[in-house]
């Protein structure tokens, strides 16, 4: 039987350690701040303040409460500092060598919200209709074993929004972020939105890895002669056999084939072209500049990392459905942008604290408190983010002990030194 205040205790506990860590640099009352929600947002599994703010427990007014987390959350300027530390966290739970690095694009979608700062017209990815809201990207890398989502960079942009420039220069944004952190044997893997010349040319220029989803109607070098990339992945069959299982269990084998093009804007950098039949009603085309000897291994590997991409597929709907982040209740632009950060940490904080303590005790019963019906999936976020609010939702006291902890020790410090002695 699982003793609830004792499992509340070590959740807190381990919270309040990994909130220690990414508030490294900041001041006590901005600590105090990123603590209360990130807590909130994992107890309610909201990111409206007001539910936020009635996890926290206090024992003032309501709307005082409120009042204080709003006013923080549009003058919090800190969003460099707890990434940094973030980051440097994350990287204890990848192989930062080889690590798959997952790159795409979303929205925040809020078509009844006209009057909300800086909002334009957005495609929604989940209906393909035109709606008012924000753009964002985010990459996220894959830890080591279970291959989990760690997000690594995110930002909220509008193209309404003064100073914006184009979306090609936020991803680019992204990708230098990403530059500044990991090593170039990391493999980018992006969709066919990133199939342009100023991502290639960047990727090339730098030398770093990358596997990107090529479009039907790109031309590329192939034998000395320019050509459609389609017409010459329908001159092969398949050489190579890859059997794989897709995000629903179902088994498709598929059949792989090694070709070597060249872009027509950068002639001098050979690049493979990895034809994949089978997968849909169309070969898959990817291009890579992986540097591997073996052909059969390069096909191979270059394809599973592509599929890998699923995965921040799902890191999206989980952090929109679980945190119900488009249903976001804030005016401006500034408090969007620190909400979506906030909902990312807790997102991470959750892969985290999976990668971390990976059969244990403490995890054995926190997967028994998520109360699945059929068995946890392999993308185990949604059951460990129920069985977190579960827990949390049923203690009485929030995270004040935990935060309130090292003031506690300088009291009693204090009181030695005035030689106030404690009764007993």
């Amino acid at each position: 039987m699982i003793n609830y205040n004792r499992l509340g205790y070590e959740i807190k506990r381990d919270f309040a350690n990994f909130s220690e860590k990414i508030c490294k640099g900041l001041t006590r009352p901005k600590c105090k701040f990123v603590t209360q929600m990130l807590y909130g947002i994992l107890t309610g599994n909201k990111v409206h303040l007001s539910e936020i703010a009635r996890s926290l427990n206090e024992t003032i007014p309501l709307k005082k409460t409120i009042w204080r987390l709003s006013r923080n959350l549009f003058a919090f300027e800190e969003k460099e500092t707890i990434m940094e530390n973030y980051v440097s966290q994350v990287k204890k739970q990848i192989d930062e060598d080889n690590a798959v690095i997952v790159i795409d694009n979303s929205d925040i979608t809020k078509p009844c919200s006209p009057m909300m700062e800086a909002i334009a017209d957005v495609r929604d990815g989940s209906t393909g209709e035109i709606k008012k809201g924000y753009y964002t990207i985010e990459a996220a890398v894959l830890s080591k074993g279970k291959k989990m989502p760690l997000s690594v960079y995110e930002k909220v942009f509008s193209a309404a929004e003064e100073g914006f420039i184009s979306e090609t220069h936020e991803n680019l944004c992204c990708l230098q972020s990403l530059s500044s952190h990991f090593s170039k044997t990391c493999v980018r893997t992006l969709d066919r939105g990133f199939d342009a010349n100023e991502y290639y040319k960047y990727f090339l220029k730098n030398e770093e890895s990358f596997v990107i989803r090529a479009k039907k109607n790109r031309n590329v070098i192939y034998n000395g002669k320019t050509q459609n990339i389609m017409s010459v992945a329908n001159k092969y069959k398949g050489n190579y056999r890859m059997d794989f299982m897709d995000k629903h269990g179902k088994k498709i084998e598929c059949k792989i084939s090694y070709i070597s093009v060249r872009l027509c804007e950068f002639p001098n950098r050979e690049l493979v072209l990895v034809a994949v039949y089978g997968f849909g009603a169309q070969s898959m085309l990817l291009l890579t500049n992986l540097k591997i000897t073996e052909r059969k291994k390069l096909c191979l590997i270059a394809a599973k990392v592509y599929l890998m991409r699923w995965r921040i597929e799902e890191y999206f709907k989980f952090k929109k459905q679980q945190f119900e982040l488009e249903d976001l209740r804030v005016m401006s632009l500034q408090s969007i942008r620190n909400l979506n950060i906030f909902a990312t940490l807790a997102a991470g904080y959750i892969g985290i604290m999976d990668s971390e303590k990976e059969d244990t005790i403490f995890m054995m019963e926190l997967r028994e408190c998520s109360k699945r019906i059929y068995d946890i999936p392999k993308f185990i976020f949604y059951a460990l983010g129920y069985a977190i609010r579960r827990v949390l939702a049923g203690t009485r006291s929030g995270i004040k002990r935990f935060i309130l902890k090292k003031e506690q020790s300088q009291q009693l410090t204090l009181a030695k030194y005035f030689g106030i002695e404690a009764f007993g």
